[in-house]
């Protein structure tokens, strides 16, 4: 069983100190003390969540049906999503989830 080393004492000074309990229930994120110093937060980064993601999925095509597909340019997967939901009758109201 391998015991918990301790800090030493001279290389520890008040700035370096490990935070005590009371300091650390004190604590606030980072967003709102820069609001409150007037400061706007980063933005999340990568893209915002959408409300109703799209699923992926595996499906089996014949080889010719997909290299038609794909021969037909960037976006064919996109492409296949809107014929499949037109033949499917679904509408746009849908799409959007609302």
């Amino acid at each position: 069983m391998a015991s918990e080393k301790k800090p030493d004492p001279f290389l520890i000074d008040e700035e370096t100190a490990p935070l005590t309990a009371e300091e650390v229930s004190a604590l606030r994120p980072a967003k709102d003390v820069l609001l409150e110093m007037g400061i706007e937060p980063p933005r999340p980064r990568g893209r915002p969540k959408l409300a109703h993601p799209k699923e992926a999925v595996s499906i089996r095509l014949d080889a010719d049906v997909v290299k038609a597909l794909r021969s037909s340019g960037p976006g064919w997967q996109t492409r296949v999503n809107d014929m499949l939901r037109q033949w499917l009758k679904l509408e746009e109201k849908e799409k959007n989830g609302t």
